[in-house]
């Protein structure tokens, strides 16, 4: 099996953020480390995905608590007025990120709804999420637009165990699957993550923990995503559900085993709330994404990928 890694050996000059950046990213992220009393708005504007995850479910409602969901999704143009409406709420928001409900790449919604509120909110933080199959050809823009910090999603360096989790990928039009679209991801994640953690942006991989696949292979992911750059580890634990529902939910022993394994290699943030892509408040001690994005659906309506 062919592993995939990050640059080997030490990191060139400048390619990991200042510890000025670093350390304001850690006080005023709930997600990176922050430990105050600190919250977030995420803004669902990106409705479509180019990749098929075995465990991603994406759904419009109001009752469901994970990633992949939100009530509605909001234009551009709209979002400036949501920031607004949060901050009454919140008052502690100091994070706006877009992680969904589809990939932020995928389309130029996320990158034009940062361009719209950056001069509004200079105070806020900008974080987005990605899946990372168009963060190579894609980093300068999401550069240029003022991400503070950015996660991406990565599930394995092997493209055989990569494979196993993904359904397939459309790249350019193109769909691949099988290994062939595990290697064309896995390539351009870690090449997208040396080229953003070189611009001094603060990079997490967040890795979704499936005992039946990638298990053991957390060491693996760790080692070549920190020496791309990345400088905090998330792991997450299956929800089991769509085409991995078969597979178990992986019990505390079984995080705690994983994490102690990656940090040998990056820092491992422990503290995910599995939130939503319309989440709104500080994770763990307040909600207020039904009060900011009112007239939430409540009956299911799933999203197809594309």
């Amino acid at each position: 099996m062919e592993i995939i890694e990050g640059t080997k050996g030490k990191r060139p000059h400048g390619s990991r953020p200042s510890e000025e950046k670093a350390a304001r990213v850690r006080e005023l992220h709930p997600c990176f480390g922050a430990r105050k009393n600190r919250g977030r708005i995420h803004l669902p504007v990106c409705p479509g995905c180019n990749l098929a995850c075995k465990f991603c479910d994406r759904s419009r409602n109001d009752v469901e608590n994970r990633p992949g969901v939100t009530r509605a999704v909001i234009e551009p143009e709209e979002a400036a007025d949501y920031i607004g409406r949060a901050l009454t709420f919140c008052p502690e928001l100091s994070v706006v990120g877009i992680a969904g409900p589809g990939d932020t790449l995928a389309s130029d919604r996320a990158l034009e709804t940062f361009r719209l509120i950056g001069a509004r909110y200079p105070q806020l933080l900008k974080c987005m999420s990605t899946n990372g199959l168009l963060l190579d050809e894609r980093a300068d823009e999401v550069i240029a637009v003022g991400v503070d910090t950015l996660t991406v999603t990565v599930n394995a360096v092997d493209p055989a165990i990569e494979a196993q989790i993904i359904d397939g990928l459309v790249y350019h039009g193109r769909h691949y699957k099988g290994e062939a679209a595990g290697e064309l991801l896995i390539r351009h994640q870690l090449a997208g993550i040396r080229k953003i953690a070189a611009a001094g942006i603060v990079v997490k991989v967040n890795t979704v923990l499936i005992n039946e696949i990638n298990r053991f292979h957390i060491p693996a992911i760790a080692k070549a995503v920190a020496e791309a750059g990345a400088t905090m580890y998330n792991i997450i634990p299956l929800i089991p559900q769509h085409e991995l529902k078969y597979c178990a939910a992986p019990s505390c022993v079984d995080l705690a085993l994983a994490r102690q394994e990656a940090g040998k290699y990056i820092d491992v943030f422990r503290h995910c709330q599995h939130c939503r892509a319309d989440a709104v408040g500080v994770p763990g001690r307040s909600e207020f994404g039904r009060e900011v994005y009112q007239g939430g659906l409540r009956v299911r309506e799933t999203f197809s990928h594309g």
